[in-house]
């Protein structure tokens, strides 16, 4: 017998009783408990430099001294991301209650120019800005840990590098999730001599269980052990990556690597539903979005409504509409454009969102615009100029795209990024991750690109209760906000938060990329019914997670265990630990 389901033609409020009771709830196995300690707990992509990080807490050190720790270590054993040739982003919150923000990104070099990935038509000429010494910016990871360490550490840099140093010099055995994202670049490791040396074994890909050792790069790490920034921005280490770049046809000049600084910024605050967030800072669009909103949601019962209910669903996808709009359009690096923070944040703005959003109806993406209401106030963009040393002075940091534009420096073992690809090219031509970009966004010379990096540290009566990352591109933000919504609304322990399913909307292009299983059959129906369109996932998210107190917010803790940490499934590399 077949059935035929027509979906109602409007979903409200009123309907959910009877239409949407089936699909509140995701049918799917049970989480693992998350992984419980007493003392600490360190959360990575990488099991070795978990194991790193939780030696450094073990020894005495603390929370900052044991990422610094971590983010060498994962230059060397997670290289598609962890890196000395890319840069970040660092929130801290500290034991007095003092947050902060440290803003390790990359920089545009100093012969930047606003055009120069369009050809003689204007258009933008494909792999320009992401293949090749002409995407890569000036790095930034180097100059952020070493401020860490200096300014909130306890612990001597070469005992914070010593375990990254052994690492490479002495290589590490391959597993099967090493292998599995080492072999997304093997026809671009063939292609680049450098790199080919060092990521293939004689010319073919490695096998699970083979070591990959890095001479050159336990060099690099002995030279910043000796010397700090200097060992990387000066001397020989520098020389060979100017000389690469300038081999390549790119622009990266000593004077790029002399003028780099750290820069420490006042993180985006607020609140929900009796939280207190604290995250990214522009040029991170990451606070900005997750605060705009949670703004918004705060005003739906969510919890109501059901988890994956289509009406939570859809407010929630109009929510992450919304505000891409406003990350695509007004945000870039301080340094140069006035970002409207106050505005963007502020609840009476997502009151004005919400009365636009139709509660039965999807929003046409090419229809919401920057200028038009509720998107208006701030269609005129104020720009500042830097100086040319970028005077100036978290942890999610990264290459951009895996393993950056796959060129190793000569020499050095370093991994350039092509992180000049989160600029805006061109006013309305999306990027790697097809975000459509604006003018704010607009690449200049010692500008940093906006970012959707988004570390965050959310707080309960003053203290930290959540501890949360992940890469992804554009899609950390839903990435992020679907795991405050699973934690907070939903009552989840942080491991079940991390697991559940996710989804994405950016604006445009007007599509909703859906994992497997993140929505029933009905809960697809009806939001396809309401006008949502829904497409296949993107690339898996890390998430990286830690709980204090107990395993879910408002929970009981497990015996004498504070921390509880949730390392996501999504890839197969990574560990929570503690002690």
């Amino acid at each position: 017998m077949k059935i035929l389901f027509r979906a109602p033609p409007r979903f409200t409020a009123q309907l959910l009783g009877s239409w949407l009771l089936i699909s509140s709830n995701i049918s799917m196995a049970a989480s693992l408990a998350p992984v419980a300690a007493e003392h600490g707990m360190v959360v990575t992509a990488q099991h070795l430099a978990t194991q790193v990080g939780v030696d450094v807490l073990k020894q005495g050190g603390n929370a900052i001294d044991a990422a610094v720790a971590v983010g060498y270590a994962l230059a060397v054993v997670y290289p598609a991301a962890g890196n000395l040739g890319g840069g970040g982003f660092m929130t801290l919150q500290l034991a007095d209650g003092q947050k902060t923000f440290l803003d390790f990104r990359e920089k545009a070099p100093l012969a930047a120019t606003a055009n120069m990935y369009l050809g003689q038509d204007g258009n933008v000429v494909k792999g320009l800005s992401t293949d090749g010494h002409l995407a890569v910016g000036v790095p930034g990871s180097v100059s952020g840990l070493e401020y860490a360490r200096q300014k909130y550490g306890t612990r001597d840099r070469a005992q914070l590098l010593k375990p990254a140093i052994e690492l490479a010099q002495q290589g590490f055995n391959l597993t099967q999730g090493d292998i599995d994202i080492l072999h997304t670049a093997t026809a671009a490791f063939g292609k680049d001599k450098a790199s080919g040396a060092i990521f293939l074994k004689h010319g073919q890909p490695f096998k699970v269980g083979d070591k990959l050792v890095q001479k050159d790069l336990a060099k690099t790490l002995q030279r910043i052990s000796h010397r700090g920034t200097n060992g990387f921005y000066q001397g020989p280490v520098a020389a060979a990556l100017v000389k690469s770049s300038q081999s390549g046809g790119g622009i990266l000049t000593q004077a790029d690597l002399d003028q780099y600084r750290t820069r420490e910024l006042a993180p985006i605050e607020c609140d929900y539903r009796g939280y207190h967030v604290v995250s990214a800072p522009p040029p991170s669009s990451g606070g900005v979005v997750i605060c705009e909103m949670l703004n918004i949601l705060e005003g739906y019962p969510l919890k109501e409504l059901g988890f994956r209910s289509a009406q939570s669903v859809h407010y929630q996808i109009e929510a992450m509409r919304h505000a891409y709009v406003d990350r695509n359009s007004y945000l870039g690096d301080p340094d140069f454009v006035t970002n409207p923070v106050d505005r963007l944040t502020d609840k009476a703005y997502a009151a004005q969102i919400r009365a636009v959003i139709d509660p039965n109806r999807a929003a046409i993406s090419k229809e919401l615009r920057p200028g038009v209401a509720p998107h208006e106030g701030s269609n005129t963009t104020h720009y500042s100029i830097a100086d040319r040393w970028g005077n100036a002075v978290a942890v999610t940091y990264t290459l951009n795209d895996w393993f950056g534009t796959k060129i190793t420096a000569a020499g050095t073992g370093v991994l350039l990024n092509n992180e000049m690809d989160d600029f805006t090219a061109k006013v309305g031509v999306p990027n790697l991750y097809g975000l459509v970009q604006g003018q704010a966004n607009a690449i200049a010379p010692g500008k940093r690109p906006l970012s959707s990096m988004s570390p965050t540290i959310v707080n309960k009566d003053g203290k930290p209760v959540l501890v949360l990352g992940t890469p992804g591109g554009s899609r950390i933000i839903t990435a992020v906000l679907l795991t405050l919504l699973n934690t907070i609304d939903y009552g989840m322990t942080v491991q079940e938060a991390v697991d559940a399913p996710r989804f994405h909307q950016q604006w445009l292009p007007d599509l909703t990329s859906v994992e497997a299983f993140a929505f029933s059959p009905d809960t697809r129906t009806l939001l396809e019914a309401a006008g949502h369109k829904l497409g296949p996932a993107q690339p898996a998210n890390h998430m990286a997670a830690i709980l204090i107190g107990a395993p879910a917010l408002g929970g009981k803790p497990v015996g004498k265990n504070r921390f509880y940490g949730a390392n996501d499934p999504r890839r197969n590399s990574g560990l929570a630990l503690g002690f």
